[in-house]
């Protein structure tokens, strides 16, 4: 039960993430063309605790886009659309941040991110070892 309200909670968000953004050129009249075209870059990030995707229930859940323009309920969408696009969208190149030292303690971090990345569907799940370990390797993507 857990796991199906999680991934109606991640699909509508994502839903939500990809069709808010729409702009005049989106909705530009038949027959003519829109001003600018991108590809879509819209995401659902989520985080709970526990080791297991398919017991735990997410905490907290934000939205982000990045195309056109950083938007999103995401605290930082800027910073975080700048990371990924350094990134270029691989979630999985994140790494520890130099000169951050965290405890050995376990108390398990579940990440997932899924929508669209410049087109390209994108579904990332990740088991840290304790929110602060979490944070050294996303500093702006995962600060939310």
């Amino acid at each position: 039960m857990r796991n199906t309200a999680r991934w109606a909670t991640t699909l509508g968000l994502t839903a939500a993430a990809v069709c808010a953004p729409l702009s005049g050129a989106a909705l530009a009249a038949p027959g003519t063309a829109p001003s600018a075209l991108y590809a879509p870059s819209a995401l659902v990030l989520t985080v709970g605790h526990g080791d297991s995707a398919t017991t735990v229930a997410p905490e907290r859940a934000v939205t982000l886009t990045c195309a056109p323009a950083p938007s999103g309920t995401h605290p930082a969408p800027g910073a975080a659309c700048a990371e990924m696009n350094r990134l270029g969208g691989d979630l999985g190149a994140l790494t520890m941040r130099e000169g951050v030292f965290c405890t050995k303690q376990y108390d398990p971090v579940l990440v997932t991110v899924d929508g669209v990345w410049q087109g390209q569907r994108v579904s990332y799940e990740r088991i840290f070892s304790n929110a602060c370990v979490m944070s050294a390797h996303g500093s702006s993507v995962f600060a939310f």
